[in-house]
């Protein structure tokens, strides 16, 4: 675990970053062709950090030319793989040794703790790049079954121009989860970072360089959805998009595939993800405390937030209460105080957009519990509860994306799945039972990329991470997602 610098020691060290904020394209950090600039505001205070290069479809075209032109040219997707192995794993390092930087920037940039960003977020980067690195040389080809006078060979590839669309609120762990296994198979890639958040991919650019990645390979172009987002998207030198963040955006990218070159498109979107607590689970007070944290960490900026809690209603006063006291005491306050445990929203926008949410609950006649204000005029919220939550309600089956808990009731199993199972979204389900009969068949007729039993914890390199329904589809994290970033090519030889 990493030293933990004080509040004082992280805002000394603001003063002193070197932060970079121009577009990284061929190995070098240049403006946007237009000379345009968008301002990085910190939710922290409402302050500017800093003014980021504004790229947009010529700053994208410049860096999908530089990614195809590395990739022709072969330094890196011709590598061996255990030359390629040795670079990612300095990669690494190179993260690890920045960390307490990289985690600063991110904290400054979307308002979430520091002692988060430093010791789950940084620390999850680190691993992932380790674990691909490690996989590299580890992913077989086959031979097909034929006769003796014939030979199938059945050969993985890298895909190409990778284009890597990423959301806010977990910056560069998102990104990461993108570039590991791209460039892990040897594709060179094209990175858009959320416009909300671009300092940390910007910087990290630099360090791949540093560690002997060649030029070209990995381009950095921040810029707004509607026009750097679309433009990757609509690129017809792009061989592949993977995207995280919202359904409705997933769609979008669905649509600029059809109408340009067919590229692939991998995407994890949306989730409205049900926790369901049966009455014979064994330990309340342990799934109390996982729920509320997975509801209330990063202020709810989840893609697997639990924000569907499904209550037996033998237990739905007890369990209650008990989620009630951990949001209660919950320790709100500045991010870059490590004993702080939520921060901000990421902006304005979508404080309001939550607060909006908030005000929608109780219009549909849910009974607003516990929380629901801002804190201050800024981008500071409640924990917020709803109880006596119907499924058909907004708050119930949209996602809000901020720390906002709709509790439902049930009674029975029968009653637990079809609450569960009615959402357009499919990314995560959770079951706590000390039932085995039970939580085998949750885990059978749920309709969810991944489910958990008696935790929420899903997120690892060794686990395929992605969802079913408006989720999305492609998995992060795993060999498969090492080989969603390769396309496979049959030979025949006959003798």
């Amino acid at each position: 675990m990493p030293d933990m610098p004080t509040l004082e020691d992280w805002k000394s060290r603001i003063s002193k970053l070197d932060i970079h904020n121009r577009a990284f394209i061929n190995g070098r950090y240049v403006d946007a062709v237009s000379g345009k600039t968008m301002s990085c505001i910190s939710p922290i205070d409402g302050k500017s950090i800093t003014e980021v290069a504004e790229c947009d479809a010529e700053d994208v075209n410049l860096a999908v030319q530089s990614a195809r032109a590395a990739f022709e040219k072969g330094l890196w997707s011709n590598m061996a793989p255990r030359k390629r192995k040795r670079v990612l794993q300095k990669f690494a390092e190179k993260i690890k040794s920045n960390m307490q930087e990289l985690a600063l920037l991110e904290t400054l940039d979307m308002g979430k703790p520091i002692t988060y960003s430093l010791t789950h977020d940084m620390l999850s980067v680190v691993q992932t790049f380790r674990w691909f690195a490690e996989a590299i040389d580890k992913v077989y080809d086959e031979i097909a079954p034929m006769g003796s006078k014939e030979l199938g060979l059945i050969t993985r590839e890298p895909i190409g121009v990778i284009g890597a669309v990423v959301p806010w609120n977990f910056p560069l762990d998102m990104a990461t989860l993108k570039i590991a296994p791209a460039l892990a198979a040897g594709n060179s890639v094209v990175l858009k970072p959320a416009e909300q958040s671009p300092l940390t991919a910007l910087r990290i650019a630099e360090l791949a360089v540093e560690s002997g990645l060649p030029e070209g390979v990995l381009n950095v172009v921040p810029g707004f959805g509607p026009t750097a987002g679309q433009a990757l998207g609509r690129h017809m030198d792009v061989d592949m998009l993977s995207f995280t963040g919202s359904t409705e955006v997933g769609k979008l990218f669905l649509k600029y595939s059809g109408e340009s070159n067919m590229k692939q498109v991998a995407l994890e979107c949306g989730g409205k993800s049900p926790n369901i607590i049966m009455a014979d689970v064994e330990n309340l007070d342990a799934a109390a405390i996982d729920a509320a944290a997975n509801i209330f960490y990063n202020s709810g900026q989840v893609c697997t937030a639990a924000s569907r809690l499904l209550l037996d209603e033998s237990i739905h006063d007890e369990f209650l209460e008990k989620v009630m006291a951990e949001a209660i005491a919950l320790k709100i306050g500045d991010p870059l105080d490590p004993s702080t445990e939520m921060g901000t929203m990421v902006d304005l926008r979508q404080t309001e957009r939550v607060l909006d949410y908030i005000n929608i609950g109780q219009e549909e006649g849910a009974e607003l519990s516990h929380g629901g204000k801002r804190i201050g005029d800024g981008c500071y919220l409640e924990p917020t509860v709803f109880q006596n939550v119907q499924s058909g309600m907004r708050i119930a089956q949209e996602e809000i994306f901020g720390p906002v808990l709709s509790v439902l009731t049930f009674s029975g199993i029968d009653e637990a799945l079809k609450l569960a199972n009615d959402s357009q979204y499919g990314l995560q389900a959770g079951i706590w039972t000390s039932n085995l009969n039970t939580a085998h068949r949750f885990v059978r007729e749920l309709r969810a990329g991944m489910v958990t039993v008696n935790s929420w914890s899903s997120y690892h390199p060794v686990m395929p991470f992605g969802g079913v329904k408006q989720s999305g589809f492609g998995r992060d994290f795993s060999l498969h997602g090492l080989q969603k970033y390769t396309q496979m090519k049959s030979t025949y030889f006959a003798f």
